[in-house]
């Protein structure tokens, strides 16, 4: 009669020095041997057949009972055992854990279904963190990894291998954290995957402190009026005060976005696959947007086209890096990235004392947890064009508007 155990091969360690445990087979005086996807650091995390002195070991142990019990149960249906080899008993059980393997998607899977929805959806930028994200989990991992091994030891391990393996800082380190809860959240979703305990069950995420990424009204007039020769810094400066004037939107959104006529309307790209009702922002194209816009307009398409043929990620790129180096050659001791435009405006409309529902409104902003949803039926297109316009003639004239920023700083009591 064959019998079970779970055992370590101590000869057969991995080249980094961990170990897989394997289920022992004995029958007829021999034994053969299935290795399983688990995997110790060292001989002394196993000890009598169980994992030990892990954070994960419960979870590991709970798994390994359950798989043990699947190989006995199919063991005890093997009739007349004695008429079958060592290692005929072995495949025959083997055959049962690979078939059920099959039906267990791997993180790195999940990971490139999620990374082509993104793509079709137009997130190219959220598209390569996940890919980021994934190549230091499958580092970390050593390999591939099915989604049900993931544990909340693993990532508490993860998290550490960052810090200290890789020398990322915590903003990061929170961000790769975000991206790998979301796929396993989708993969749950999906119904792909069940946990018993979630592996983010025990980890907070930490926050990151937001960026002071606005500007100065005398940075932001010094990008504005600056005349450069160089096609790379001249697009950097147009797409970069075209943002400002149409309330802060997004490149992405600027790009697919068709301009025919004094208004454009558009859905943020970045909510557009978050929410289940799309809101669709119509602003105003201001005096100062029309003259970028008829510049750079293609007539066919009623699209911008600036001439080059760039995926959207490298023009993202090559606009960013030219204007961080056009402000750098300005003087601004600011940092300035394409963001700045839409933190900018934001800030200036706060400043000019327009009410947090029509600022949602221009920054299109969606209702995740701030119940913005009702400022759409309260913001109309009028009160977004009196907005931009009052931001747009403060740069300006600011002079003009200082009594709007007292009365807005006298009702904040931020007046010293």
């Amino acid at each position: 009669m064959a019998t079970l155990k779970l055992t370590i091969f101590k000869a057969k360690a991995l080249k980094d020095g961990r170990h897989k445990i394997r289920v022992a087979i004995c029958h007829k005086q021999e034994t053969c041997y299935i290795v399983t996807r688990f995997i110790i650091d060292s001989l002394s995390q196993f000890k009598n057949g169980q994992v030990v002195k892990r954070s994960d070991a419960p979870i590991i142990n709970t798994k390994l009972r359950s798989m043990m019990n699947e190989l006995q149960e199919r063991l005890d249906g093997i009739k007349n055992q004695s008429l079958y080899s060592c290692k005929q008993i072995k495949n025959m059980l083997e055959s049962g854990i690979e078939a059920k393997e099959k039906t267990n998607i791997t993180y790195q899977r999940a990971c490139e279904v999620f990374i082509e929805s993104l793509r079709k959806e137009g997130r190219d930028s959220y598209a390569i963190l996940i890919e980021r994200s994934c190549r230091y989990f499958t580092e970390f991992t050593k390999g591939e990894m099915l989604m049900s091994d993931i544990t909340p030891g693993m990532i508490e391990g993860f998290s550490k291998f960052l810090k200290d393996n890789k020398k990322i800082g915590n903003t990061t380190i929170g961000m790769m954290m975000s991206q790998l809860k979301a796929v396993i959240n989708r993969s749950i979703k999906s119904g792909e995957i069940k946990y018993d305990i979630h592996p983010f069950a025990n980890k907070k995420i930490p926050k990151s402190t937001p960026r002071e990424l606005d500007i100065s009204l005398e940075s932001l007039n010094k990008i504005r009026c600056s005349k450069p020769k160089e096609k790379k810094y001249i697009v950097a400066r147009d797409v970069f005060m075209l943002s400002f004037y149409l309330g802060g939107m997004n490149l992405i959104d600027i790009m697919n976005a068709k301009f025919d006529g004094d208004k454009v309307s558009f859905i943020r790209m970045k909510t557009r696959f978050k929410t289940e009702t799309e809101h669709t922002c119509v602003l105003p194209i201001v005096a100062p947007a029309k003259e970028i816009i008829v510049k750079w307009i293609n007539r066919k398409t009623n699209k911008l086209d600036f001439g080059y043929k760039f995926s959207y990620h490298n023009f993202s790129r090559y606009v960013c890096r030219s204007l961080s180096a056009l402000s750098n050659s300005l003087g601004i001791k600011e940092k300035v990235v394409f963001y700045s435009a839409r933190k900018t405006f934001a800030q200036y409309a706060f400043e000019l004392g327009i009410p947090d529902s029509i600022i949602d409104y221009c920054l299109a902003h969606s209702d995740n947890g701030r119940g913005v949803v009702r400022y759409y039926t309260k913001a109309r297109f009028k009160q977004a064009e009196i907005a931009i316009k009052r931001v747009t003639g403060y740069i300006n004239n600011p002079n003009e508007y200082k009594e709007y920023i007292e009365m807005k700083a006298d009702i904040m009591l931020m007046r010293v």
